[in-house]
């Protein structure tokens, strides 16, 4: 099988001519079927030309404006952390208690009611009011990295060994 870099080809390939007769393959309609606009010559027409039907693209408004493709953060509220009495609140750990619905997609915390408990919160945001909050409950704040989802192709070549 030959590669790519070691092709035997010309940069600038010769031009077909078409019409010039049955032995050269593109004789009589010179590829241009037969009958019709786009049989004719001076045929110029634009891509969007729908043969002067409305095109689509006239009837579509255009999209204006900016539509971001990144995942907006899951929002959960600080009065939920009062039922981690103690432990480490992480995306793991709130995509079991049913708070988020991915633990792979980044988590602001947003101040709502208060908290009681001391929690250590490793997510990937937080308010500055909710960060004073579970300091002043003698907690700690980290701020973390989304975590990324594992690789099921790693996955399957770790259980053959």
């Amino acid at each position: 099988m030959t590669k790519y870099n070691e092709l035997q080809i010309s940069a600038n390939k010769d031009r077909k001519r078409v019409g010039r007769g049955i032995s050269g393959g593109q004789g009589k309609t010179a590829g241009r079927g037969t009958k019709g606009q786009g049989a004719r010559t001076g045929k110029k027409l634009n891509a969007m030309f729908q043969g002067g039907q409305r095109a689509l693209v006239k009837a579509v408004p255009k999209a204006r404006g900016f539509k971001s493709l990144r995942a907006p953060a899951q929002v959960v509220y600080l009065d939920h952390l009062n039922a981690f009495k103690g432990k480490v609140v992480d995306n793991g750990s709130l995509f079991e208690a049913g708070l988020i619905t991915s633990p792979f997609q980044a988590v602001k915390v947003i101040l709502r009611g208060e908290l009681t408990e001391k929690i250590t919160l490793n997510v990937t945001g937080a308010s500055k009011s909710v960060q004073a909050a579970v300091i002043k409950a003698g907690g700690t704040f980290t701020k973390t990295a989304v975590p990324l989802k594992k690789s099921t192709k790693e996955a399957e070549t770790t259980d053959k060994k």
